[in-house]
């Protein structure tokens, strides 16, 4: 080496040095780079983003080449500069010369390139691809014995080689959705959010309570029978005798409107066009009741309580309607419980649904509680208000303005300050 000038011993040390920084930029860029984004671009072609991904399903193998690549540059820059030291002022030099080394790789081979690497991690990660995965393979002796140490050395330690997988948990998930911003419209994160709820909501949480349930009675007068079903909104009844809980079937009005308009509709055959009822337990979670209707087939449901009590009607609309709102922008006709009044209050039946008032209005009463606002008022006041009287609930201010059955059956409310308008 002493015959070796000094313009081409620095020039190797700098060559040292870019080699430490490819190895430090590399090594980040990699193990930061966003797993999901490099597979959607692995499947779309992307051979950098290909031999990325093949990288990094065993990155202890990967981590073993560029520790090794990157030591072994470091030390050899290190005794380089010992002997540009000792030519240059003698052993006095020496000590300078691993202070300067020192800061040198710490500012332009660590931190430098690193930091690089984090903020832009697809720049330098999928061009390094290329250079590691065939040098992985020339080397793979090497570092397997490399990794076969250092597992020894974790294995005398109490470590364990166990790999931990890329899934997310919900909450992982929910907070990936939050965090998208820009990147994904506010209408598709609420869907996206609403589909992650679908475990956490119940089929009595949205179910349509038994007092609310409308049913062909077979004790009532024909005439007023065949008046339901001509002008019946819903295209699924159930059919009863006297009461819900004397369940006869489910009628499809598809199946009788041929005999309906040939006249030739009545009591006895209206009945034999009945279908089996469909029965759900009101615990189940929603997600689980859309896998159920599309196994069965079925579209509408019963719900029942652990007494077997019916307490409710579910329907498909009803859950889809939790992922993507209401099917109409307009209040009063998409939700019949709200009656806008001028002035920004709204006149609210009690017994509506405060799942569905949330979603309708954008509000944020609590529903981890009572499944109705008459419920939640009489929840919050522990007794039963009288008309006129004033309350205000988690920032909506609410005047009672009807009570029926020791229940309020209607109530005026305004919207909190921060919430919007309905969309």
């Amino acid at each position: 080496m002493n015959d070796v000038p000094i313009g081409s011993l620095l020039g190797l040390l700098a060559l040292l040095l870019v080699f430490s920084a490819f190895f430090s930029g590399t090594e980040t860029a990699l193990m930061s780079i966003n797993r999901y984004r490099l597979r959607h671009r692995a499947r779309g072609g992307h051979r950098g983003a290909q031999l990325a991904e093949k990288l990094l399903e065993r990155p202890e193998r990967l981590i073993g080449l560029i520790l090794l690549g990157n030591n072994a540059v470091n030390i050899f820059a290190s005794a380089l500069v010992t002997i540009i030291a000792l030519r240059i002022g003698g052993q006095g030099a020496v000590a300078a010369g691993a202070f300067i080394l020192t800061l040198v790789i710490l500012i332009f081979a660590e931190v430098a390139p690193k930091t690089m690497a984090a903020r832009h991690p697809e720049r330098l990660a999928l061009p390094a691809a290329f250079i590691y995965y065939p040098l992985l393979k020339i080397t793979y002796p090497l570092v397997w014995l490399v990794n076969l140490f250092a597992g020894l050395v974790l294995w005398v330690l109490g470590g364990t080689r166990e790999s931990v997988g890329n899934a997310l948990s919900q909450e992982e998930l929910r907070t990936v959705v939050i965090e998208a911003g820009a990147m994904l419209p506010a209408r598709s994160r609420r869907m996206m959010m609403s589909v992650l709820d679908l475990q956490n909501v119940t089929v009595d949480d949205i179910m349509v309570p038994r007092p609310e349930v409308i049913a062909i009675d077979l004790d009532d007068d024909w005439g007023d029978i065949q008046e339901m079903i001509e002008q019946s909104q819903h295209t699924r009844l159930p059919v009863i005798n006297s009461e819900l809980d004397d369940i006869v079937g489910m009628l499809h009005l598809r199946d009788v409107l041929p005999d309906l308009a040939d006249g030739e509709l009545d009591r006895d055959r209206l009945v034999k066009r009945v279908r089996e009822v469909y029965f759900v337990p009101e615990s189940t979670p929603l997600a689980t009741q859309l896998m159920n209707f599309q196994r069965t087939k079925r579209r509408s449901a019963l719900v029942v309580d652990e007494y077997g009590d019916i307490q409710g009607l579910v329907t498909v609309d009803d859950i889809l309607e939790e992922i993507v709102g209401e099917f109409t922008t307009d209040p009063a006709s998409a939700f019949r419980d709200v009656q806008p009044e001028t002035g920004g209050s709204f006149v609210v039946n009690g017994g509506a649904n405060i799942r569905s008032l949330n979603r309708l209005m954008n509000w944020h009463l609590p529903t981890d509680g009572p499944k109705t606002l008459n419920g939640l008022i009489l929840e919050h006041l522990e007794e039963i208000p009288e008309p006129g009287d004033q309350v205000d609930l988690h920032g909506h201010m609410i005047e009672i303005l009807q009570i029926a059955d020791n229940g309020v059956k209607a109530a005026r409310m305004w919207s909190p300050p921060e919430a919007s308008k309905p969309a």
